[in-house]
């Protein structure tokens, strides 16, 4: 019998000072078997860090041709792709021909040496990369709970996130901006 995802729902009151984007966001995540609540809890504070209309989270490891999270227009285009993790050069190529807004974020310890190792082919790609903190990334996952009320606040590449069983800032560099 196939394991099912454990559903996650958020209440989150969205701050972000750089781009004066203030939302309330009710999301349903659901974390795949095979996914750590690290990365689950990532790919909420990607959405929040990237909140527009119409993003939304894509089928992600249930599928292997859509990202994470991703943006389409009203006529189906996509606007912005949205990988979580270390993904291969060759899926952010076919990514970068899809659309012309792609970012990567790295997030756990081996990230460091998948940027060594991928840095010159990226280079020749037009997407933006972002290494978030390992550290932070763990300390964000304790917070995790099946209901949440999040108070997530953006400012320069920081988020404080604020919940129910505390809070913890993340913070995150750029590696290749596009």
């Amino acid at each position: 019998m196939a394991l099912k995802p454990t559903i996650y729902k958020l209440k989150i009151a969205l701050t972000d000072l750089d781009r004066d984007y203030y939302d309330t966001l009710s999301l349903t995540i659901a974390q795949h078997p095979s996914e750590t609540l690290e990365r689950m809890m990532t790919r909420m504070l990607v959405y929040c860090i990237n909140a527009q209309d119409n993003l939304s989270f894509a089928k992600g490891l249930n599928v292997a041709e859509e990202p994470d999270v991703w943006a389409h227009t009203l006529d189906n285009q996509i606007l912005l792709w949205i990988d979580v993790g270390e993904p291969a050069f060759d899926r952010i190529k076919k990514a970068s021909r899809l659309t012309s807004t792609v970012k990567v974020y790295s997030f756990n310890s081996k990230s460091d040496i998948w940027w060594k190792q991928e840095q010159a082919k990226f280079s020749d790609l037009t997407v933006s990369v972002f290494r978030l903190q390992w550290e932070n990334i763990q300390s964000l996952a304790l917070l995790a709970q099946r209901t949440m009320d999040l108070s997530v606040t953006i400012t320069e590449n920081s988020a404080y996130v604020a919940a129910e069983l505390g809070e913890c800032e993340v913070s995150w560099s750029p590696l290749q901006i596009s």
